[in-house]
């Protein structure tokens, strides 16, 4: 059995960590290079860096911060916003990082998923999927929405169906990002994590929703998620990345401990 994981987000806008909730009211929190140099040094297992307006605002992501912040940490490195091509995601790789991030880009042209896992390989593209509580219908009969530009555009497209379709197309791990849970501190969107984990052989990452130890416990076991990402819980102070890893280790999860 793999280790779970715990990975910390850093949304990024204008160069600056930043937070919402439910993906509006955006505040800008500190200084993304020093946060993940202190993440780092915690114990993390991986970071994941987004670049939270680049898809909206039709623009490249910010290579230098990408670069600054690779150059303090030694982990995996995952990084996304704005990833329109192979050349946007060769860019990344040689600014420092790991793994790349589609999203926007990728639902509105699923190629972008086999060409990026052709040229940089299965393990290293990520599909970053934003996710809205819609309710079963026809046209999303798993109940969830696919949205896209940070959460700002409806697609019509069925998370389950795409999240399939991901996978198939060549992505090696999948970020599931719950609209409804973001921010909230409310725990983990448990039914679709699991919905989608158990219908998928790639990794799945939980998003949104961490407020304290036990929703990350909850996420990684009855979500059958594969790690949990946290933001808010540790960018303000609540709880260190740490103490967040012990308690999973103490709950009987195989977890890594430095």
């Amino acid at each position: 059995m793999l280790s779970k994981r715990v990975i910390a987000c850093l949304d990024v806008r204008d160069g600056k960590l930043a937070k919402s909730v439910k993906f509006v009211d955006t505040k800008d929190i500190g200084d993304p290079v020093a946060k993940a140099r202190e993440y780092y040094e915690d114990g993390l297992d991986e970071l994941v860096f987004y670049d939270i307006t680049a898809s909206s605002d039709k623009r490249n992501i910010m290579l230098d911060v990408v670069e600054a912040v690779a150059d303090q940490v030694f982990i995996p490195l995952s990084v996304g916003g704005g990833v329109r091509s192979v050349a946007d995601a060769t860019d990344l790789r040689l600014a420092g990082a790991e793994k790349i991030n589609v999203n926007s880009a990728a639902v509105a042209r699923p190629e972008l998923i086999n060409e990026c896992a052709e040229a940089i390989g299965n393990q290293n593209v990520v599909l970053s999927m934003d996710i809205q509580r819609v309710g079963v219908n026809p046209e999303q009969p798993s109940g969830y929405e696919i949205v896209i530009n940070g959460g700002r555009t409806a697609t019509g497209k069925d998370a389950l169906a795409w999240a399939i379709e991901g996978e198939r197309r060549g992505a090696g791990e999948l970020v599931i990002n719950s609209i409804d849970a973001d921010g909230t501190k409310d725990g983990y969107e448990i039914a679709l994590t699991a919905m989608i984990a158990e219908a998928v052989r790639v990794p799945v990452i939980a998003s949104g929703g961490a407020g304290v130890p036990e929703h990350l416990y909850d996420v990684l076991t009855q979500g059958s998620a594969d790690a949990a990402l946290v933001a808010s819980m540790v960018h303000y102070g609540d709880y260190k990345v740490s103490e967040l890893k012990q308690y999973l280790h103490d709950e009987g999860l195989k977890i890594r401990i430095c």
